[in-house]
């Protein structure tokens, strides 16, 4: 026979092994829902994974235009300005800072131009969306494909 103090003895727990559970008679029993609650996954950084998804997230810078891209930008603008009463259909290419960190994204919106407002410097699409002047680094539309300094832009490139 082994002896008692054995940890591997069948005969350790005899005297308690057939005894009736216990119930307290001061002590409610624990729902299950809240027993099972105790053994469930504890955040101890309670917003740290959203933390690190934040920081994780990238942005992008914004970039300066040269004196010659912002010239261009100006001569689309102009050319859609005369041919704002069609409502052009345009995609515009801007910046959208970030609310959260430095930085922000590149968007495109392509609608239908329905004003411009140079007070504002805003162009209003047919959506509701406002882009501000100051944001945009590329327009593009059929309406200036057909423009004539834009012919004579391609051609002279050409050469």
């Amino acid at each position: 026979m082994n002896p008692p103090d054995d940890k591997n003895s069948p005969s350790r727990y005899d005297d308690i092994i057939n005894l009736p559970h216990h119930v307290s008679s001061k002590h409610p029993r624990m729902p299950i829902y809240n027993r099972a609650a105790q053994f469930s996954p504890f955040a101890a950084l309670v917003g740290y994974e959203d933390e690190l998804r934040e920081t994780a997230r990238l942005t992008e810078s914004r970039r300066e235009l040269d004196e010659m891209e912002k010239m261009e930008l100006d001569r689309r603008l102009r050319i859609l300005v005369s041919k704002l009463s069609s409502s052009p259909e345009v995609s515009i290419r801007f910046f959208v800072p970030d609310a959260r960190k430095s930085g922000g994204s590149y968007v495109v919106q392509t609608g239908f131009l329905r004003k411009i407002s140079l007070a504002e410097r805003l162009l209003l699409m047919s959506d509701g969306t406002s882009i501000p002047m100051d944001d945009i680094v590329e327009i593009l539309s059929p309406s200036l494909d057909n423009s004539p300094s834009q012919m004579i832009d391609k051609s002279s490139h050409e050469n």
